[in-house]
Parts: C-alpha cells; sequence; structure tokens
C-alpha cells in the first residue's frame, strides 16, 4: 500500500468575505501599506517635503507625506501597493535622500485581510484603505502596531468574536460619527519586532482619534489580551500623490 503523502493541514492564502447573492466572495489580492518615519539632519523638513514629493510626482508614486507631530525634523512617508516588491524596487529608490535619516523603530508595514464579513471585499480590502489615507478631509493620523497575547489565540472561535465585536462597535461607532476612521492591516511575520497588527486611526481632528484609543482601553482585547501597543507615530499629513 502507498503512503498517503497529502499534507494534513488544507493549506488556502486566499481572502474570504460574506456571501455576495448566494455566492461565496472569495479575492486573492490584498493591498499592502508601508510607513517610513524619517528625520531631517542637514536642512528643514520643509526642503525635505519638498524633493519628495517631486521625486514621488516624477515617478507617479502615490503615498502621504506627514509632518512628525512629536517630532519638529521629523517626516512620515506612507505608500501602499498590491505587489510589495513596489517598496523595494519604487519606494527605496525614491527615499534615498542625504539628510533623510530612517527612524527603523517607527516602520510599520503590513497587509490588508478579510474578516468572513465584507459584504463587499474588493472594496474593503483595496479601494477602502486606499480612499481613507487619500482623503483631504482626513489629515490627521495616528500609526501603531500591536501584539495580542498568546491567551487570546487559545481562546475558542465563539469567544474571540465576541471579544472583537466589542472592539468592532466602538471602531463603527467613531466612523458612523466622522470622528476616526480606521485602516487595519495584518502583519504576521512581516514585522521585525513580531506585531500582529498596524492601525491607522485618520480624521478631521486630532483629540477624536486620542479619545477612541482611550475607549478601547476599556474594551476585553486590549485591557486582558493585549501584550503590546506602540510606538505610537502621530501625523498631520502635508502632501497627497495619487
Amino acid at each position: 500500500m502507498s503512503e498517503d503523502t497529502r499534507p494534513a493541514v488544507d493549506v488556502d492564502v486566499r481572502e474570504r468575505g460574506a456571501p455576495k447573492e448566494g455566492e461565496p466572495q472569495v479575492l486573492d489580492r490584498r493591498l499592502f501599506m508601508q510607513l517610513l518615519v524619517f528625520r531631517a539632519t542637514n536642512a528643514s523638513p520643509e526642503i525635505h517635503v519638498e524633493l519628495l514629493s517631486r521625486r514621488f510626482r516624477d515617478r507617479s508614486l502615490t503615498g502621504v507625506l506627514y509632518e512628525d507631530v512629536n517630532d519638529p525634523r521629523g517626516l512620515g512617508v506612507l505608500t501602499f501597493s498590491e505587489d510589495p516588491a513596489h517598496f523595494v524596487d519604487v519606494v527605496r529608490p525614491a527615499v534615498q535622500v542625504e539628510g533623510l535619516d530612517l527612524q527603523p523603530a517607527f516602520t510599520m508595514l503590513g497587509r490588508t485581510y478579510s474578516t468572513g464579513y465584507e459584504q463587499d471585499l474588493a472594496f474593503w480590502l483595496l479601494e477602502r484603505p486606499r480612499r481613507t489615507v487619500l482623503d483631504p478631509t482626513l489629515p490627521w493620523a495616528v500609526w501603531y502596531p500591536l501584539r495580542r497575547t498568546g491567551a487570546f489565540n487559545r481562546l475558542d472561535r465563539k469567544e474571540q468574536g465576541a471579544i472583537l465585536r466589542e472592539h468592532g462597535e466602538i471602531g463603527r461607532a467613531y466612523g458612523a460619527a466622522d470622528l476616526a476612521h480606521d485602516v487595519r492591516l495584518a502583519c504576521h511575520g512581516l514585522d521585525p519586532h513580531d506585531n500582529d497588527f498596524v492601525i491607522g486611526l485618520l480624521g478631521k481632528e486630532l483629540h477624536p482619534l486620542s479619545h477612541v484609543v482611550q475607549t478601547m482601553r476599556r474594551t476585553r482585547q486590549t485591557g486582558e489580551f493585549m501584550e503590546k501597543m506602540g510606538p505610537f507615530f502621530v501625523g498631520r499629513a502635508v502632501w497627497r500623490g495619487g
């Protein structure tokens, strides 16, 4: 009798949303987003913003440049693409600027992911995050990574779902009030500090972004199952292209 060589686990890396018109939504596409943070050392940050924005325009590179609220010489560079090679082949040479020193502790890289409940899977994975970060009415941004404790992953799916719903309801309430809009990215294996997710909070004003973080601290997910959050990058968009 020949030995069964089939793998014990079925591997399917596609994203799945809620059924649509009776048919399952399946998509093998997602958007990668990367935040790089720099410190200007040889010229004013404004000069570097002008240089970077010109380079982005010349390369038809879509992204956002942020003024760092917590560092008067700091700049944030947000870019995104479905192809992760974009960050190496296009973004990397564009940001090689003398006098801009990378702050590695703030580097964040993640990918959009599905929860299984998205009514329009392609929109939520590909279009909504892009629209949110490029929205000129949302100049303020707070970006941070987070890592849950291993205990959360050992809970059964029903209990996990209840914990995540509590968290999600708060986020939706702030979004419905037009106070804070989120971008959620998975970064398992993409982060040098072993984080699980990258979160972007964007809004018209900064205070509601701080307020939603404060409110989330009361949830079971954050209060009981959060091992680490941050560092937090707080920025105001100074240029958008795309």
